[in-house]
């Protein structure tokens, strides 16, 4: 006999789907509010101070601060200094993510065909990433330097006469940056694409070599439009940080010379404000450093958007 007929009740029912999930609402989202304020004081915050700051005339962290309104931008708009940054900026984002993209996908492709020793593969390419950045620094200065490692090769060899001060020409300096960021983001981009395409069916690879196409036509025209968003993702990373992240090599390396050929936007951002102390200056250059990111995220976003 059931309960409900011994008792001449029925039993009641349990909360449905729809309560169930209005229940754990209010749970879900106290549960984020401690990450939400850290966005909003971390992230938020300091967004909003750069354009409060880009306003300001500011000397120094210590000096008094007055409203400058637009005349920082105005500034920063009439200085050749800016304008030689940002062509620094275009000519090594321009240099520097097609090819580390491209050749960290063919890396990948190759590591996630399981060759052998393909565990050691994906270990040995993800060294550079584990290397502080002035240790990076410390073995491009060892291998440019006038005395260094490449020099001495090129004069072993007999090409003595193409020796050169690879740092301290302004020709080269910067192609010596953008080579930097090369080496130290291709291997790490390139294990990043071997996992994604771990997950890629291993059938459509059998299918496309057995219908004729080879390991080239297999790679770019079976795999890549599969894990086209995912490659929209890493170069969006890979663009924010040789965008945001290529002062600490200028620094280290060229500190922006000779004659300002290796400046960039990010490195101009740090020079204004902790060596010539004009933080209003800097954060407006900030502000145009903020914009060309976001316009450089949203075309990578619809360049690498999915069509299928």
């Amino acid at each position: 006999m059931s309960v409900s007929s011994a008792t001449g009740q029925a039993a009641p029912a349990g909360p449905g789907p729809g309560q169930r999930k209005r229940q754990r609402g209010p749970r879900t989202t106290i549960l984020a509010l401690p990450a939400l304020a850290w966005y909003l004081i971390f992230m938020v915050g300091p967004m909003a101070a750069i354009f409060v700051i880009a306003a300001m005339n500011w000397p120094g962290m210590l000096q008094p601060v007055s409203f400058a309104g637009l005349d920082n931008f105005r500034t920063v708009l009439d200085d050749p200094v800016f304008w030689q940054a940002v062509r620094n900026t275009a000519v090594q984002l321009a240099i520097a993510l097609p090819v580390m993209i491209v050749c960290a996908y063919m890396l990948g492709y190759y590591v996630a065909q399981r060759p052998p020793g393909h565990r050691v593969i994906r270990y040995l390419l993800f060294v550079p990433g584990l290397i502080s950045t002035p240790a990076k620094a410390m073995v491009f200065y060892a291998a440019l330097s006038p005395d260094g490692l490449l020099n001495g090769a090129l004069q072993a060899v007999g090409l003595g006469s193409l020796t050169d001060a690879w740092l301290a020409n302004s020709t080269t300096a910067l192609l010596c940056l953008i080579a930097l960021d090369i080496w130290a983001g291709v291997g790490f981009t390139a294990v990043l694409f071997a996992a994604r395409l771990d997950s890629v069916p291993d059938e459509l690879g059998e299918a496309a070599q057995l219908d004729g196409a080879g390991h080239w036509r297999t790679m770019w025209r079976i795999h890549f439009p599969v894990i086209k968003d995912y490659v929209g993702v890493v170069t969006m990373l890979q663009f924010l940080w040789t965008l945001f992240g290529s002062a600490q090599q200028v620094l280290l390396l060229t500190q922006g010379g000779p004659a300002n050929s290796s400046t960039t936007l990010s490195f101009l951002v740090y020079q204004k404000a902790f060596i010539e102390t004009d933080l209003g200056y800097s954060q407006a250059i900030g502000v145009a450093l903020f914009l060309v990111g976001l316009v450089g995220l949203l075309s990578i976003r619809r360049t690498f958007r999915q069509t299928y």
